[in-house]
């Protein structure tokens, strides 16, 4: 009996057995199955993206100086300028200019589609101008007799910040206010500079000559005092990179004098006469000699021209080096690091004098007040020295 039964149920265990196999084989083929058909369905379907080019709200975006385009993705999905970081990657490896991308600050609207977004990343249009600080600017706006006004450091900030769009204008009255009154190492003034800052009281230019010519990029979101010190602290680091205050020591000055100096250089000098302004300043304070630069009488006037008069030179001021001996109490402009190298590398020379002769610029060096008078005297017959008054 018993082996009758077993006999029986072999078929039994068999079909089981063939029937687990059939439906893990169909298990597998359904797993494969949908695995195809989500990679294929992943690979053809397009990343969501917005079809406008934007819903008119200005929103202002930084590409930081060696970012990528690329890198800014995720920022914009995440404040709905685009739908999806997925469609600005794709709409940026599309572009065959979007490597070419400038660092600053872009305004770009919210809800754009990705390729929009891209294009105007890339248009100069959109960028808010960068901060163009020349060598020589002043901080203050220069009005040149007979002629037009200069804008200063504190107008040029202004200018922009205070554009179309912008919801943080910063005046020319906001920017004086902390320059005046905010303690200037919390503005990132070098220590070597404070207290020569701090014995100008409350005077708007205290600050002169501590942010260094240059393009920067200014966010426009930030206030008076946090513009100010990113200038100044830039500036500084530029200051400690090139060891001003070794330089300073090996011609015999301090820091700030060599900065001081350098701005002479900056409003006296012709292109390529650098180091030889700066031996004549050296020779004069070694002599001793006032050094009698006209633009240290223009600094402390109302209206500035190159001819200044009997009278404004005998004008008392922290600046006129006609009515003082020695170096004016500040910078008189921006130093840029041409004019820092030329009194840290100034040329060998006696000279005493020097003036620009003619209209092309030409200026002739000296070592007698005998020989400057007959330049002088050219000048004035080629009327480089006419006044506007």
């Amino acid at each position: 009996m018993t082996q009758i039964r077993n006999r029986r149920m072999e078929p039994v265990y068999v079909k089981r057995r063939q029937r687990f196999i059939s439906v893990t084989i169909a298990s597998l083929i359904l797993i494969i199955g949908a695995i195809i058909y989500i990679g294929v369905a992943t690979s053809n379907r397009t990343p969501h993206d917005y079809e406008g080019a934007g819903n008119g709200v200005i929103q202002l975006v930084e590409i930081p100086e060696g970012s990528s385009i690329s890198q800014l993705g995720p920022e914009l999905e995440e404040r709905d300028i685009v739908a999806t970081n997925s469609a600005f990657q794709t709409a940026a490896n599309n572009n065959p200019n979007a490597g070419s991308v400038q660092p600053g600050f872009y305004r770009l609207q919210e809800q754009m589609n990705a390729a929009a977004a891209v294009s105007a990343l890339l248009d100069p249009n959109n960028q808010v101008d960068l901060l163009d600080i020349h060598g020589g600017a002043t901080l203050m706006d220069v009005t040149v007799v007979g002629g037009s006004t200069r804008l200063g450091v504190y107008s040029q900030i202004t200018a922009v910040t205070c554009t179309e769009g912008s919801a943080n204008c910063i005046t020319v009255e906001d920017l004086q206010q902390v320059a005046s009154t905010v303690p200037p190492a919390q503005l990132g003034v070098p220590e070597w500079a404070i207290a020569a800052v701090e014995a100008r009281g409350n005077d708007p230019k205290r600050l002169e000559g501590l942010i260094m010519p240059g393009r920067y990029v200014v966010d426009p979101s930030n206030d008076a005092q946090a513009i100010l010190t990113d200038l100044i602290t830039r500036s500084a680091q530029h200051f400690t990179d090139t060891d001003i205050t070794g330089r300073a020591d090996a011609i015999g000055l301090t820091p700030y004098e060599l900065l001081t100096a350098a701005s002479l250089i900056e409003r006296e000098a012709p292109a390529g006469d650098f180091d030889k302004v700066a031996r004549v300043i050296l020779n004069r304070l070694a002599e001793p000699m006032q050094i009698q630069f006209d633009s240290t009488v223009n600094y402390g006037l109302s209206e500035q021209e190159v001819a200044t008069t009997d009278e404004d030179r005998q004008t008392v001021t922290p600046w006129n080096t006609y009515a003082m001996d020695g170096l004016p109490h500040t910078p008189i402009a921006a130093v840029s690091t041409e004019a820092l190298q030329a009194m840290e590398n100034p040329a060998e020379g006696n000279w005493l004098y020097f003036v620009t002769i003619d209209t092309d610029g030409t200026t002739v060096f000296n070592d007698t007040f005998e020989q400057h008078e007959e330049d002088i005297a050219h000048a004035l017959n080629s009327g480089v020295l006419d006044s506007n008054r």
